[in-house]
């Protein structure tokens, strides 16, 4: 999904749907490739995260002296961070997409999403690699950072760009001298491309991304999003148990009892801390189990006996697993 190609591929690929009682039934691998891929489920991350980067594209659209608003979502590790942004950006490309007029020729194709992964131990220079690479834009070893920059800002401007995704940006350390000059080339590309820019990374506000003068800059014009654990209540509401009752209806199996899942809504909280990704996991590795032994269904002693994260299962190790008792539920 880091190049162009590859995000139109995802963008136009059928979201995965849960089965209808007018469905034909699916055969054991079809089932098993649905359980690996999975439905994503709406979670309050995806619903803020889409109202704000909506209004935050409507905001910029016509901004033109200064950097265009920008959106920092950010939360621990398993929080659902990434599957928010892809989610919030293929809606926007498939949007723009009914919208535009067809292409005349292969130069009218716009480009509305970009999405970007900053590298391990990246310098400005490799970043700026990233985004020529999204649009196949030609680079050699011998270009500097500053003619790789002039060809991007160009062709991004030129293609249309109206939405950029950036991922894993807790990498960047501006404490550190390719650090600094990373964060400057970010700084640098949100003031020349004319497009809203949305950044996704581990728990970003206690990285030094948001210390000193670099930090300031950046505090000083991204709104921050949490996308953390689910709460087991908010009011008179119930998130977490909501969406384990989603993940629940979204199962293909053959004898699972609906309301199964809800019932163990505690224990899955406890053994999961919230997160979405921990809590999708051990559902998805419940079935996937469930069709492979022909139970067919989930039930607590499944549930039980999956292996999930090491964080998962060091810092967060329920009082009511009995790995070693085996008792019907």
């Amino acid at each position: 999904m880091t190049t162009w190609q590859g995000w139109q591929q995802f963008a136009h690929t059928p979201a995965l749907v849960p089965p209808t009682p007018d469905t034909p039934p699916r055969s054991v691998e079809e089932r098993l490739a649905y359980h690996s891929a999975f439905v994503t489920v709406r979670t309050p991350a995806i619903d803020t995260l889409a109202t704000n980067i909506r209004t935050l594209m409507i905001l910029g659209r016509h901004q033109q002296t200064t950097a265009r608003p920008s959106l920092i979502l950010t939360g621990p590790a398993a929080a659902g961070k990434t599957t928010a942004l892809l989610h919030v950006g293929r809606t926007c490309h498939l949007a723009h997409t009914r919208a535009a007029s067809p292409p005349g020729k292969p130069s009218d194709i716009q480009v509305p999403v970009a999405y970007v992964l900053v590298p391990p131990g990246a310098t400005a220079k490799m970043l700026a690699a990233e985004f020529a690479r999204y649009l196949a834009i030609p680079t050699t070893t011998r270009m500097t950072q500053t003619q790789i920059t002039e060809s991007v800002c160009h062709t991004y401007n030129q293609t249309g760009i109206r939405l950029v995704l950036i991922d894993e940006i807790h990498r960047v350390n501006p404490r550190t001298t390719t650090g600094a000059e990373t964060a400057d080339l970010i700084k640098d590309l949100t003031e020349r491309i004319q497009a809203t820019f949305v950044y996704a990374g581990i728990d970003v506000t206690s990285t030094p991304l948001f210390t000193g003068v670099r930090g300031a800059q950046l505090a000083g014009r991204a709104s921050l999003i949490e996308c953390g654990p689910l709460p087991a209540r908010l009011g008179n509401r119930h998130p977490f148990t909501d969406t384990v009752t989603d993940l629940e209806n979204a199962l293909d199996l053959h004898h699972h009892k609906p309301g199964t899942l809800p019932r163990h809504a505690t224990y899955l909280h406890q053994r999961t801390a919230g997160r979405i990704g921990s809590l999708t996991r051990l559902i998805r590795q419940a079935a996937i189990t469930a069709i492979g032994d022909g139970t067919e269904r989930i039930t607590k002693t499944a549930l039980d006996a999956i292996r999930l994260d090491h964080h998962a299962e060091t810092t967060h190790q329920p009082r009511t697993r009995t790995p070693n008792r085996r008792t019907p539920h």
